[in-house]
């Protein structure tokens, strides 16, 4: 889907577009056109009606620094991360921005709501954006407010977990798996943020930029920047929250092998007085005793009570 943002006597309208209607599109009054999964038909007729090389999906996701942002005369080719949610699952999905001349070219592939917040901010104040610059600040900045709301609602669920856990781990599979599900958004956010970092430096060290939008991602930077921070805090709280697990683990081990320690320690005389008792030699003086038995008992008896009331003394138990 194509969709051009043209602005009309102080007002931008947004008109979908076919295919065929690009011929006819007018470069002067576009700011922002907007391909949404596009298809190789509608990737070739922008191409020939702006007169520009669009990206390919896969080149759009290569990793190299390279690939991420481009800049020469002509304008500059970004290509940034930008956080989707599937379910209760989040991933980076690559959006391509085409910085040209006074209109930019985004490029997405799948339907991010926070193009049709935008979309609806740039009708609501079309004042406010006199070029593609403009729209590429805005889109950037609105994406850094939401990571910073995600990133905010993370570090909530990750504390509340610590407060659900950490009086009692009666299910610890199931603590594991929130501890490995909030680590794996962490990196992703992370990832999400490092990116932006390396995008909105390099905007700043541009040529094409005025002065004024970098004063905008200079205080986008500063919030970035922060964000890190508070993703990195919350990789230190979940470690905190997995060794507070661990420890929770070992101390109860050790409780059973304590019982088991002084059980055996308890059952170790009366055993050897058993033994003692149970050898099959002929001249044992005990045997002849009216009181031998009894007194075999009476000695297990003792020989087991003995140490639980010293370790009780001791608070051994």
């Amino acid at each position: 889907m194509i969709k051009a943002y043209v602005r009309t006597e102080e007002a931008f309208m947004p008109v979908a577009l076919e295919t065929e209607q690009l011929s006819s599109l007018d470069r002067g009054s576009l700011l922002w056109l907007d391909l949404l999964s596009p298809t190789p038909e509608e990737f070739a007729a922008v191409e020939e009606a702006l007169r520009l090389e669009l990206p390919t999906r896969q080149e759009s996701e290569e990793i190299e620094f390279s690939s991420r942002y481009w800049e020469d005369e002509s304008g500059i080719d970004i290509n940034t991360y930008f956080l989707v949610r599937q379910e209760d699952k989040f991933h980076n999905e690559t959006v391509s921005f085409i910085l040209r001349e006074h209109f930019v070219v985004t490029i997405r592939f799948s339907d991010q709501r926070i193009f049709t917040e935008f979309s609806r901010k740039l009708r609501l104040s079309p004042r406010s954006f006199r070029d593609g610059a403009d729209v590429l600040s805005g889109i950037l900045a609105m994406r850094v407010d939401v990571d910073a709301d995600i990133l905010e609602v993370l570090s909530r669920e990750i504390a509340s977990l610590g407060r659900r856990y950490s009086q009692s781990f009666e299910r610890p599979r199931e603590f594991l798996t929130h501890i490995t599900d909030y680590e794996d958004i962490n990196i992703t956010i992370r990832e999400n943020l490092s990116d932006k970092h390396r995008v909105l430096s390099s905007l700043l060290k541009s040529t094409i930029i005025s002065e004024t939008l970098k004063k905008e991602f200079s205080m986008m930077i500063k919030d970035v920047n922060s964000l890190i921070v508070s993703a990195n805090f919350n990789f230190e709280r979940l470690d905190y929250l997995q060794n507070l697990f661990l420890n929770y683990l070992s101390v109860e081990q050790n409780k059973v092998i304590k019982i088991f320690t002084v059980m055996s320690v308890i059952f170790l005389p009366p055993t050897l007085i058993a033994s003692i008792y149970g050898m099959n030699f002929r001249r044992l003086p005990e045997l002849e005793w009216s009181f031998g038995y009894p007194l075999a008992l009476l000695l297990i008896i003792v020989s087991a009570v003995l140490p639980l009331y010293i370790f009780k003394k001791k608070g051994w138990l």
